[in-house]
């Protein structure tokens, strides 16, 4: 048997990256996106997001990309939820992984959901007795996200306490993971390590946590090392760099999952993910989407040959 990836990386572009954009990407796009991307090895797909299509337009067609995303056995198909009305949908839908999101700044989170911080915890039990009241081989992973775990664009400055506290109740509610995101990009290295060990003192050591990384101020791979460094190998990443909250202002695009491939493919981790074919990723998102928000490193510079010799 092949050995598991030193990281895992979850592909978030179908969802994150394309739910701020103001320009519908039309079905059979999303679908071959989501297509080039399995084939690159990935293996958690975030496919879409089940909100109301007056909410966040992008996700009308978020039953028919879901369908066809599942039929890619070899990757975990997710998709965000904003409520237990979401999850139901995206649990009869079949989604292997529902992700529920909770702000760990009130201000965000009312803007975000509609909903008070205590309520969205309410909510997310209401989903943990939903999934767990049907059969075992039908009940999708459950993980728990913490929005604005670096910083609020809205609020400013959020507390390691707040966050522990959503951390906490995802905990006690029995979530199957943690999620940290730095939903604005404001977070440092110092930040990454402090929340993380916080967290983790809050929750204990079992828990798997990942982090949701953005690049808004250009920190993002810098905070990625951080987050290894405080022993995550599990991250969210977009390809081309798409991504922001249309719930947060300011906010901008998440790390680019070809850079982040690439390095920690050259500190000698493995992610199994095939960085040439994940390149290919660009050529259907530039067909719709201006190349304004479209970033990476790699697709400026071309991957360099010292990988490709060391493949």
């Amino acid at each position: 048997m092949a050995r598991a990836p030193d990281v895992h990386i979850c592909e978030v572009a179908p969802r994150d990256g394309l739910q701020n954009l103001d320009i519908f990407v039309p079905t059979e796009a999303k679908c071959a996106l989501i297509d080039t991307i399995a084939a690159a090895g990935v293996t958690e797909i975030d496919a879409g997001s089940f909100v109301p299509p007056k909410v966040v337009p992008q996700f009308a067609d978020v039953d028919a990309v879901i369908a066809h995303a599942l039929t890619h056995k070899s990757a975990t198909i997710g998709a965000l939820v904003p409520n237990p009305k979401g999850a139901e949908r995206a649990i009869g839908a079949g989604v292997n992984a529902v992700y529920f999101v909770i702000s760990a700044s009130e201000t965000h989170n009312r803007a975000n959901v509609r909903r008070s911080v205590d309520e969205q915890i309410e909510g997310f039990r209401a989903v943990r007795a939903a999934i767990d009241a049907r059969p075992a081989d039908q009940r999708p992973f459950l993980m728990g996200a913490i929005s604005t775990s670096f910083g609020c664009s809205l609020e400013g400055e959020v507390s390691e306490a707040a966050v522990c506290r959503v951390a906490r109740a995802f905990a006690e509610a029995r979530a199957d993971e943690i999620g940290l995101a730095d939903t604005v990009g404001y977070a440092t290295p110092k930040s990454i390590g402090q929340i993380v060990t916080s967290v983790r003192r809050e929750v204990g050591p079992r828990m798997p946590l990942r982090l949701h990384l953005h690049d808004t101020l250009g920190a993002g791979l810098a905070n990625a090392v951080a987050g290894l460094e405080a022993d995550i190998r599990r991250f969210d990443a977009a390809v081309s760099g798409l991504g922001g909250c249309p719930f947060a202002p300011g906010a901008r695009g998440n790390i680019v999952t070809e850079d982040l491939v690439f390095m920690l493919e050259r500190m000698g981790l493995s992610t199994g993910i095939d960085l040439d074919r994940l390149m290919q990723t660009r050529e259907i998102l530039a067909r719709h989407i201006p190349a304004k928000h479209l970033t990476g490193h790699l697709h400026e510079a071309g991957v360099p040959k010292v990988l490709r010799s060391a493949a």
